[in-house]
């Protein structure tokens, strides 16, 4: 993914109206991007908490609840479609938004995670970093 410079930080885009962050966990495997969307959807005004893996993401959610899941596929234990499955069979977070962040472009890809409800699919090779953190706060814009 290419980067652009960082976009000024416009946090009232991102709070709800209490003027409390937005909460999105990020479910990530790979560090350096992990750490880089963390820093760029943090200077957006959100508080990120980060996940390596599915199991992870799903543990976390007993004591974060985040108003967004940005969440890969290709993930070691528990992989996104796995997670996917645990989260919209469990009542307590069956409603929370998700959007899929992949290098899995295939339509059966793109097919199944329709059928989990997410809200956006988004190819990461397709993308830069700050496209893609201006596609999330798109998104969250829209549930507030």
């Amino acid at each position: 993914m290419e980067t652009n410079p960082v976009n000024p930080v416009n946090q009232t885009n991102t709070a709800d109206l209490t003027g409390s962050k937005k909460k999105i966990l990020l479910v990530e495997d790979e560090a350096f991007l992990s750490s880089l969307l963390e820093l760029k959807l943090s200077q957006e005004g959100f508080q990120v908490e980060k996940a390596m893996d599915g199991e992870e993401a799903f543990n976390m959610l007993e004591n974060f609840m985040p108003d967004l899941i940005l969440l890969d596929l290709i993930l070691p234990k528990r992989n996104g479609f796995e997670f996917l499955e645990m989260l919209r069979n469990d009542p307590r977070f069956s409603k929370i938004p998700v959007i899929i962040t992949s290098n899995l472009g295939q339509d059966s890809d793109i097919e199944r995670g329709k059928t989990f409800g997410v809200i956006e699919y988004i190819i990461k090779n397709k993308l830069s970093i700050d496209e893609l953190v201006s596609k999330v706060s798109q998104e969250v814009k829209k549930l507030v």
